[in-house]
């Protein structure tokens, strides 16, 4: 049996930085965005309150629901480039399960610590 322990290292190792990168990232991503969606809203429910702007909360409510439904409903991967989509998952799933588990526990890490 021929076993390659420094490829087996090198792979998870790899995918284990890239997973913690790319957690950390999105994590952070994510407290940004829902800290200026939560500052939009206090924004508009004090102009509101002070009688400069009227808002319409239904209709804002179903704008909202409307554009994350449609975020839904859209593909993984843009039309622009959908080779690429298909060459990622091709790369994958070819790389093995050391890569891709060190990339799905690293991302994890990455995404608690952010």
């Amino acid at each position: 049996m021929n076993f390659d322990l420094g490829n087996l290292a090198t792979s998870v190792g790899i995918g284990g930085g890239l997973g913690f990168l790319v957690g950390y990232a999105v994590k952070k991503i994510f407290k940004i965005i829902l800290v200026l969606a939560g500052l939009s809203i206090a924004t508009l429910s004090y102009l509101q309150f002070q009688g400069i702007v009227a808002v319409n909360w239904d209709k804002l409510d179903s704008a909202a629901r409307g554009t994350l439904t449609g975020f839904n409903a859209t593909s993984q991967f843009p039309a622009v480039a959908p080779a690429l989509g298909e060459q990622i998952l091709t790369a994958m799933s070819n790389s093995g399960i050391p890569l891709t588990g060190g990339l799905a526990a690293g991302f994890a890490f990455g995404f608690s610590r952010g």
